[in-house]
């Protein structure tokens, strides 16, 4: 399989399902001319012309209604925010247009969309531009969220979002653009929205992670194996649905949780994954399910303490470590 970076696969994918689906467009801020401004719409402006390749002001509720109303009509739009941050300007349409429209219609009116772009920490980007969406989204009925943590993930993930006829946010992070791996060169790879993997097997202890946080977990299981304690890690990929088969499998095989997140804890994505696990494996646990989180304080802009507020391998051994009791 060929190496890619991941915003190369986000391209591919777009590409791709343009090639596919006349009915697919995308539209955001300097997407066509400007190829994109972390370049994953490389060349598709010169392929596909300005009808399907469509640069907009800088008016994010606007663009995503506009988009909103085509997909009501039965074209694909894929919304292109240049952050996730500044989709709260749109938060009107992902919210109540995109999400609530099919159920208020009775069943009658699809709205096949895809909301896209960078989510979660950046590097001195500011409490403003650093946020991580995933809980907030994952909390509303009608929407699908998903989260990719590879490159493969990205095009895979991207793809059956694109298929798919309802809205789907794809929160792809942000320091993962670079990010280089073997994609599938296969047109019509796809990745089932509400499947996770295992990315790491283990007997131990199972950590529960997405996006970023699974590269951080990774380490803190290369870590933790040093010492002799083989962790099991979850990519989660898919946050809503959520592959709850696959989490409690892993649960009732080690024993023991750990659910990681890059957003705040309160009302988080690991509170969730907590309150399954207690819910529903409870007999299985030999030790309460451990969290770590971002610090309950805006993402600070100073790179020192940026670092102290997101979660760190460090911190994810020493939650491993607790419920292993070591």
């Amino acid at each position: 399989m060929p190496v890619q970076a991941m915003r190369d696969a986000i391209r591919d994918a777009i590409r791709e399902e343009m090639l596919r689906d006349d009915k697919v467009f995308i539209l955001g801020e300097e997407v066509a001319q400007y190829n994109g401004p972390f370049k994953c719409t490389r060349d598709l402006w010169a392929e596909f012309g300005d009808k399907r390749v469509i640069d907009t002001p800088i008016a994010e509720l606007g663009f995503a209604g506009i988009a909103c109303g085509a997909a009501f009509k039965g074209l694909r739009p894929i919304v292109d925010f240049m952050t996730w941050n500044f989709a709260l300007l749109a938060s009107d349409h992902i919210l109540n247009s995109a999400a609530k429209t099919y159920y208020m219609s009775g069943g009658m009116v699809k709205c096949p969309i895809v909301f896209r772009g960078p989510n979660g920490s950046a590097i001195g980007a500011g409490a403003q531009h650093s946020q991580d969406f995933t809980s907030w989204y994952a909390n509303v009925p009608g929407l699908k969220v998903v989260a990719p943590a590879t490159p493969a993930e990205a095009k895979g993930l991207l793809k059956s979002a694109i298929r798919d006829n309802g809205p789907v946010c794809v929160l792809e992070h942000e320091l993962l653009y670079g990010k280089e791996g073997e994609v599938p060169a296969d047109d019509d790879f796809t990745i089932p929205i509400g499947k996770a993997t295992i990315a790491r097997a283990g007997k131990d202890v199972t950590l529960v992670a997405a996006s970023f946080m699974v590269h951080r977990a990774l380490e803190a299981a290369e870590l933790l194996a040093a010492e002799g304690i083989e962790a099991e890690v979850v990519n989660l990929r898919s946050i809503r649905p959520l592959d709850e088969t696959t989490i409690l499998d892993s649960v009732r095989k080690t024993n023991r949780c750990v659910a990681v997140e890059e957003g705040w804890q309160f009302c988080g994505l690991a509170a969730e994954i907590a309150a399954l696990v207690t819910g529903k494996a409870f007999d299985h646990l030999d030790a309460p399910v451990e969290r770590v989180s971002q610090a309950d304080v805006p993402l600070p802009y100073a790179r020192n303490l940026e670092a102290m507020s997101l979660p760190q391998a460090a911190q994810i051994v020493a939650a491993a470590k607790k419920v292993c009791y070591v």
